[in-house]
């Protein structure tokens, strides 16, 4: 057997198994699909399209798309979010700052905001890396509503084998 070169092995794959307990990658190769069947109706003129759904971990990553204006939900999180704006804008009530194509938000735990899209933003889509819950409330953070990983995944469940893709299709996204 040759010796290997350092720039042969720069291109040379592991070479050894990884554990076998591990989960499976998620390759999602039209993150903003073109079939409109994909994404779930969350409400009206809103809509999520799931990534990866960590029922183990309890986190989702998803696109969030809202063709509306007006306040979408108010939420806390015990957890952190991380968000980055694909397209259009949105702020929170609760900030100055406006996010827009491109930026990047951190939402640290605890903090309770108002979801906003202004008035002449056609469409809005936002990734976003949820951990833990959305707690919705009212102003005063009266409990209202809450979703999580498992919720997403009986929206998505339910919804995909309305439109006939399959209960099932789902589960490419659950690790």
């Amino acid at each position: 057997m040759q010796p290997i070169t350092p720039e042969a092995s720069k291109m040379m794959p592991y070479q050894y198994p990884n554990p076998k307990e591990a989960p499976l990658e998620i390759v999602v190769n039209s993150a903003i699909p073109e079939d409109e069947k994909v994404w779930v109706p969350q409400a009206e003129n809103v809509w999520f399209r799931p990534l990866c759904l960590n029922v183990s971990q309890g986190y989702w990553t998803n696109l969030l798309r809202v063709r509306k204006s007006g306040v979408l939900s108010r939420h806390r999180h015990p957890a952190p979010v991380h968000g980055m704006v694909l397209k259009g804008r949105w702020r929170y009530l609760e900030h100055n700052w406006i996010a827009e194509q491109g930026s990047y938000v951190f939402e640290p735990p605890g903090e309770t905001h108002t979801l906003y899209v202004p008035e002449d933003v056609e469409e809005m889509i936002t990734y976003f890396h949820i951990t833990g819950v959305m707690y919705y409330c009212d102003p005063f953070g009266k409990f209202e509503g809450y979703e999580d990983v498992f919720t997403k995944l009986e929206m998505c469940k339910a919804h995909y084998e309305k439109v006939g893709l399959g209960a099932d299709f789902v589960q490419q996204f659950v690790r």
